[in-house]
């Protein structure tokens, strides 16, 4: 039902000499998706009965407009509960980031479908918990159920993200043993997990496997040969896209225009922006914006850059801080402190806490032997109470994922790690770590054991 078509419905409900209970379910369902929720719950609490379809269409209405509290106190008044029932509540709980709820829920489920799984998987991606998702998903193929389409799209989105190539090689021979690879949606998520982890090889093969290309395919082989710097091959894919029926979309020239960016291609950077607006009517985002600042930045253009960016306000469109955060780090490039030093108060106007700026401020400032204007920065950087956050990196090694942040020596192997380095910086004639005063024999079992 339509806004303007609810006054009708009332009227024709009204009217009614006789209502049964799919007439009261399709005025709540219509309540809820036109955003008149009291009035929805008004109806529910007048129906004179109630069936297990009345319940699903509340706790989702409820879980979509964020009142968990209402949504788990129906669910609790409900005396007999389908699978359905359960879904809901925990697809709400997702949808409102409240995954440890979600998962509650689905411990405490008597009987459980795919739909279920997948719902606690996709729940644990959504939410930064890859790797318990991942666990989910070893539980799921212990029990009686096997995964689906969107179970198999998940964990390639974990595996995208975590990022976790062996893993990923191993979900896609599943699905070639269920046949789910054939799938366009199966196969999109294997690219994107492909160039993701870096193996552009299998994502491109994967790709050319496909007998039919949606927009998702094109976009996840142009994206990844443009973050892998391959800006002339994820081009080339662009241009062969041109030729289908498939339309590009905003995410389509994002890559195109990273792309142009990555490999230098300034006149074709401009190009493909205009032919964005003008041909496809596509309107710019930030993620757009972003990438021309970068494009023209990246090879000095800054006065360009500040023309482009005056013709964005000119517009109306208030400049984003990642547009400005491309030119601080072109300025930073090219030493254009005067311009940079614009971008970098620009972006501490709306990110007042956003450390790197104020420590690439203070570096520009030294390098120009300005030191007076990079204690300023520096003192108020502690003023405001901000500090830097630590650098963080990972690594995957036998399946097992290794993080690392600077400064941190928790890691149980820091110390044959430590080893190893010196090791290894003996060779160069430098020295990197040392956790203690180590013999050379202490080394070479060391260096032997990591290879053990």
């Amino acid at each position: 039902m339509k806004n303007a078509c609810i006054v009708e419905a009332e009227n024709l409900f009204d009217k009614m000499p006789q209502r049964n209970t799919v007439t009261w379910n399709t005025m709540i369902r219509g309540y809820f998706q036109n955003g008149f929720f009291d009035k929805a719950m008004c109806s529910f609490n007048q129906m004179p009965e109630r069936d297990n379809f009345s319940y699903n269409t509340v706790i989702a209405g409820l879980m979509q407009c964020g009142d968990v509290n209402n949504a788990r106190e129906v669910f609790d008044g409900m005396v007999d509960r389908s699978v359905v029932t359960w879904n809901s509540m925990i697809s709400g709980y997702v949808r409102n980031g409240l995954i440890d709820e979600a998962i509650r829920v689905f411990d405490n489920m008597p009987i459980r479908d795919v739909v279920s799984w997948n719902l606690v998987i996709f729940g644990l991606g959504e939410n930064d918990c890859g790797e318990d998702g991942i666990k989910f998903f070893i539980r799921m193929k212990e029990s009686d159920l096997f995964p689906d389409q969107s179970t198999f799209t998940s964990v390639f989105t974990i595996c995208s993200v975590l990022p976790s190539l062996d893993l990923g090689k191993q979900t896609h021979a599943q699905t070639i043993k269920t046949g789910l690879n054939c799938l366009i949606a199966v196969s999109n998520a294997m690219i994107t997990m492909y160039a993701r982890c870096g193996n552009m090889q299998s994502a491109l093969q994967e790709f050319s496997s496909m007998p039919i290309h949606d927009v998702i395919s094109w976009n996840s082989i142009i994206c990844g040969f443009a973050h892998h710097g391959e800006g002339k091959k994820a081009l080339e894919m662009f241009e062969r896209m041109r030729l289908t029926d498939v339309k590009p979309n905003d995410i389509t020239f994002v890559g195109v225009l990273s792309a142009c960016s990555h490999a230098g291609l300034v006149d074709q950077g401009r190009y493909y922006f205009d032919y964005m607006k003008n041909k496809c009517f596509l309107q710019p985002t930030s993620e757009h914006y972003t990438c021309v600042v970068d494009l023209l930045g990246r090879f000095g253009l800054i006065d360009e850059a500040m023309s482009f960016l005056d013709q964005i306000r000119a517009d109306g469109v208030e400049i984003p801080p990642s547009v400005w955060g491309a030119l601080l780090g072109a300025c930073r490039i090219h030493k254009n402190i005067k311009v940079g030093e614009i971008a970098g108060e620009s972006i501490l106007e709306v990110e007042p806490s956003n450390s790197g700026v104020y420590l690439i401020l203070a570096e520009m400032f030294l390098s120009s032997g300005r030191k007076e204007d990079a204690e300023k920065i520096w003192a108020r950087m502690k003023g405001n109470g901000i500090k830097k956050q630590p650098g963080c990196s990972w690594i995957e090694i036998n399946n097992s994922g290794h993080v690392f942040l600077s400064g941190d020596r928790s890691h149980t192997e820091f110390r044959r790690i430590c080893f190893l380095l010196n090791l290894l910086s003996a060779e160069m004639g430098t020295k990197i770590l040392k956790p203690s005063n180590a013999t050379s024999e202490e080394i070479r079992i060391s260096f032997v054991g990591c290879y053990e």
